[in-house]
């Protein structure tokens, strides 16, 4: 075996490395909310079906995931956090990401379409090209309110999930995406101070590089305020509840502390502790919505066993 042919079979890409073009780790955010959306819509779906459009909307995911990281190429490569993603390490070609994102797009979109109705199949379609189009090619190189506009596409699922059982929208629909809408801005935020290098050489327009931290520490703490009241307001509408109320109660005052905690530091306090504070922020972010969403789905089997 020669040493070229060595070098070839190293870099021959495999499963995982296509797999890793979905970005999975967004996608399980994506499965859960959308399947919460489903579950506490107000009419039942067949288990099958149900399963069926919650494969079909992960693939949708998968799909964004793919065009985001083919397009994105070229500041992934210098960017620690995103340099060993498969286009940019060199494992998987762009065109490939491109056209595993394009097909993967219009069978999710079809199948969904098929096995539920055709306002959900055309949403999780304008979900797709919001994020691999109007976020990724357009607001991420242009604004520093990428994230804040962007979000939207992250936000989306559980309106997707809705309308797969009811074939439409609703109030309770709306606050949902609401809830990860207003959420994203400072979740991402976090992750943008302790990170800001990796803008500043990407030439990514974020919050941090325009603006500079402090700006970005006081955005923080005004989406955090302006996300309590969007988060709560869910308990009051059908598909809230007790488990609900407490949840998001607790979760929106820790998260309003870590956001007044992050708003009163400079920036000689967080390098002192390599922005702990920040970090810690970012993490809680993440249990954040789950939590609230999780608050839902106890709060639907409440309802079921008639105990709420």
């Amino acid at each position: 075996m020669t040493d070229a042919t060595i070098i070839s079979s190293e870099h021959e890409p495999q499963f995982g490395d296509y797999f890793a073009l979905l970005k999975p780790r967004v996608m399980s955010l994506v499965v859960f909310t959308a399947l919460v959306g489903m579950l506490v819509a107000p009419a039942p779906i067949h288990p099958f079906v149900g399963f069926a459009a919650i494969l079909f909307i992960a693939v949708g995911a998968g799909a964004s995931g793919a065009l985001n990281m083919w397009w994105d190429a070229d500041i992934d490569a210098v960017m620690r956090r995103t340099a060993k993603r498969p286009v940019p390490s060199g494992r998987v070609t762009g065109g490939e990401a491109a056209a595993i994102g394009v097909a993967l797009s219009g069978f999710a979109v079809v199948m969904l379409w098929l096995a539920t109705n055709l306002f959900a199949a055309a949403l999780l379609a304008f979900t797709i090209f919001f994020y691999a189009v109007i976020y990724t090619m357009w607001l991420k190189r242009w604004t520093p309110q990428n994230i804040v506009i962007g979000g939207a596409a992250g936000a989306f699922p559980p309106m997707i999930g809705w309308a797969a059982v009811t074939g439409g929208v609703s109030v309770e629909s709306m606050l949902m995406f609401a809830l990860i809408f207003m959420w994203t801005p400072p979740h991402f935020w976090a992750l943008a101070l302790f990170m800001r290098s990796d803008y500043d050489d990407a030439r990514v327009p974020m919050l941090t590089v325009t603006h500079g931290r402090r700006a970005t520490r006081n955005h923080i703490l005004a989406y955090t305020v302006l996300l309590a009241p969007a988060a709560l307001a869910l308990a009051f509408t059908p598909i809230g509840g007790p488990v609900y109320l407490a949840c998001a109660v607790a979760l929106n005052a820790w998260f309003l502390i870590g956001a007044y905690r992050i708003w009163r530091r400079d920036e000689a306090m967080a390098e002192a502790d390599n922005f702990a504070v920040e970090k810690a922020f970012f993490r809680f972010s993440l249990y954040y919505l789950f939590g609230h969403f999780g608050a839902l789905l106890a709060d639907a089997a409440l309802r079921t066993w008639g105990l709420a």
